[in-house]
């Protein structure tokens, strides 16, 4: 019993001196660190225009830790905005959950929900629609909603996304189908969008109950 603990020990000082000297911990706090919750896992993303990065920050019991260098990232055509709007091609600042993942590629792996997408999979715009602002499914021309206010999910920028609840309470108007997405080198419609490799790094790293934070 005693060479078992002792080998316990052993580990848990190694762990606790790998978290003391990570190059990236942050003892007083990252700016994000009281409008979290409890979350242990945050894509934090700061910055304007070409200079907008990405993060990948985890907790431990020590702190925060930044496990990722900052990726670039591309944000709203017209940069950041307090609320998110339909129609306004804008980033909004503030928390927001990452529930789930999806793309028309497998799944990479991770902890979140991830589901194959293809031509009949939609992100339902329609503000006069019971279903405004969730995934749907159906063929092309027979959708239940305006799809021509709608998006299409099989196209090249979700070949990997991650679900932002932006407007989660789905109030018409108030912006939809808000992802973090596979960069093509062009500003978003309000999305967040690093290159493939980063995202499907943070999709294999990210769990449930991890959150977006993003400031402009």
């Amino acid at each position: 019993m005693r060479r078992a603990g002792s080998a316990v020990l052993s580990v848990v000082v190694a762990t606790l001196l790998a978290l003391l000297c990570a190059p990236h911990a942050v003892a007083q706090g990252p700016w994000f660190d009281h409008a979290v919750g409890s979350a242990n896992q945050v894509i934090a993303v700061r910055g304007s225009g070409a200079g907008t990065t990405v993060e990948a920050w985890q907790r431990s019991p020590l702190g925060w830790h930044r496990i990722s260098p900052a990726i670039p990232a591309e944000v709203g055509a017209a940069g950041f905005a307090a609320e998110a709007a339909d129609g306004v091609p804008a980033t909004p600042e503030g928390v927001f959950t990452l529930d789930a993942a999806f793309g028309t590629q497998p799944s990479p792996g991770g902890g979140l929900p991830y589901r194959v997408v293809g031509p009949d999979d939609w992100w339902d715009g329609d503000r006069q629609s019971p279903t405004y602002n969730t995934h749907q499914v159906c063929p092309p021309g027979s959708c239940g909603f305006d799809e021509s206010q709608s998006e299409q999910l099989a196209i090249p920028a979700y070949r990997y996304a991650v679900v932002m609840g932006v407007n989660a309470e789905r109030r018409p108007g108030g912006g939809g189908a808000f992802f973090l997405h596979v960069a093509n080198g062009q500003p978003t419609e309000g999305c967040v969008a690093v290159d493939e490799a980063p995202l499907v790094w943070l999709i294999r790293w990210l769990r449930p109950g991890a959150v977006i934070a993003i400031t402009g």
